[in-house]
């Protein structure tokens, strides 16, 4: 192996892994194993999109490019020969899962959790309600929700769940869409934005402010967002014992008690007058989503609930019975994610996710090992973890998948890896994007936005991309 990672010599133990899915997990397991020396490796990355980066480029907020910054790491790997992106290729449309094993050595799944839990309430299916997720794809310019629709001409809209995408979704929606325009926001959904009516956002919890799972950090940037006031009632942030004993033996730094602590903060005293208004509701469930007759969205219906500790000790919340509602416009279902079934791959039911342990696929009824399969991310674990989380995840599997090469050898079949699926996807005539031709859709974006003095403007329509891309092989 030469200096710039071009593989030289005999590459009959060259170890050949097809990574499926070019999220963080995917990018950062594809460098554990490029970065390592101890085996020579061929790294061929495919995803469904013809962008890489997955939810940092469609998830992280266009207001959070700090986070958005760890592409830079992934893009340093384009150039490396060991390495190939095939964009717009997906695991069975245009591959199948028997393709992979037969050309590669390996098969890693980093597909995330693609499914959106739901609440399972009467009205759920109102137009109005939308999994959160899809409204955050809409503004990132995912193309799969590029056409979504969104009610933000009533002043009121509730988001379900306490996590980290629930206050994003909050920020988006209360902050000055002025103050959007330089990020990396859809076109679209900043043009939508500019015309909202929306003047109050209710986050609501089923839970109780100790139990909430979004970060410190998070919800301070939201309570110090411009033109936006945040109450949260004080009545609902009384604590139980159990509570009270967690925060008292906590320290400082514990993120619960950093979040309590600024909850009370706003709890204390009326908000001051602001353009817009957060409110925090917490221990109350939805049980209905109520309609105006003619399938829109106008009310939701809420119970009230107390935490009960089960013979696990696991705090419950348990409905009082005293219900409340409130007029909205719109609901985002924000209460977490599912793995998305594969054909092909054992998927376990009660985790949501690919069947596994270790990050070592496994059928599920008999516990037997998949030889030369595995996951990682989000389709290993669930959706647990910041973006940051997703390196030493990835790192811990890719060193059981060297392990496991390793004491293979040398009966091994050699396979034909990266030439092989080339020539399948050629003869399938699938338009692969790889990371040159990523590389020519980032420039183009960039160069779109800087009139609007916007970081990029992005392209959300997918047969655009595979135009422009062959326009420049072309050299048009």
């Amino acid at each position: 192996m030469n200096g710039n990672g071009k593989l030289t010599g005999p590459t009959t133990n060259v170890l050949h892994v097809a990574i499926v899915g070019a999220g963080p997990a995917g990018f950062h397991a594809a460098i554990a194993l490029l970065e390592q020396s101890a085996q020579a490796v061929e790294v061929d990355l495919f995803d469904r999109l013809p962008t890489p980066y997955g939810l940092v480029r469609a998830g992280v907020a266009p207001d959070h490019q700090k986070i958005k910054s760890v592409t830079r790491v992934y893009e340093r790997w384009g150039n490396d020969l060991r390495f190939e992106f095939f964009g717009n290729v997906q695991l069975g449309r245009d591959i199948e899962v028997s393709d992979l094993k037969t050309f590669y050595d390996q098969v890693l799944y980093a597909t995330g959790n693609e499914n959106d839990r739901r609440l399972g309430v009467r009205g759920e299916h109102l137009e109005g309600c939308s999994p959160a997720s899809v409204f955050v794809g809409w503004y990132n310019g995912h193309p799969d929700y590029r056409d979504a629709k969104f009610n933000l001409s009533s002043e009121r809209v509730a988001i379900i769940g306490n996590g980290n995408v629930a206050v994003d979704v909050a920020r988006i929606l209360a902050k000055s869409p002025a103050e959007l325009r330089s990020t990396d926001i859809a076109d679209h959904a900043l043009t939508a934005l500019l015309a909202s009516q929306v003047r109050e956002v209710v986050v609501i919890g089923r839970r109780g402010p100790v139990q909430a799972t979004f970060t410190p950090s998070e919800l301070r940037e939201l309570l110090e967002t411009p033109g936006v006031t945040a109450h949260a009632n004080p009545d609902e942030l009384i604590l139980t014992e159990r509570d009270r004993a967690y925060l008292d033996g906590a320290s400082d730094k514990d993120p619960a008690k950093r979040s309590y602590e600024l909850l009370s903060s706003i709890a204390q005293s009326a908000p001051p007058k602001a353009p817009r208004r957060i409110q925090f509701r917490f221990l109350w469930s939805p049980v209905e989503l109520v309609g105006d007759g003619a399938g829109h969205l106008q009310q939701l219906r809420l119970e009230r609930n107390r935490l009960v500790a089960d013979k696990h000790g696991h705090l419950q919340a348990i409905g009082t019975g005293q219900v409340e509602s409130l007029d909205v416009g719109a609901v985002f279902v924000s209460i977490g994610y599912a793995g998305k079934r594969i054909a092909g791959v054992p998927f376990d039911e009660k985790h949501g996710t690919i069947a596994n342990v270790d990050g070592r696929v496994l059928e599920p009824e008999s516990q037997a090992m998949r030889p030369r399969e595995y996951c990682t991310g989000w389709a290993r674990t669930g959706a647990r973890g910041l973006i940051a989380t997703q390196k030493a995840g990835s790192a811990e599997v890719v060193a059981r998948m060297l392990a496991d090469y390793r004491a293979a050898q040398p009966c091994a079949e050699a396979r034909a890896g990266r030439s092989a699926i080339k020539a399948q996807l050629e003869k399938r005539q699938v338009r692969a994007v790889s990371f040159a031709d990523w590389r020519t859709l980032d420039a183009i974006e960039v160069q779109r936005g800087q009139p609007h003095g916007a970081l990029r403007s992005k392209i959300v329509d997918i047969p655009e991309m595979i135009d422009l891309v062959e326009l420049k092989r072309r050299g048009w």
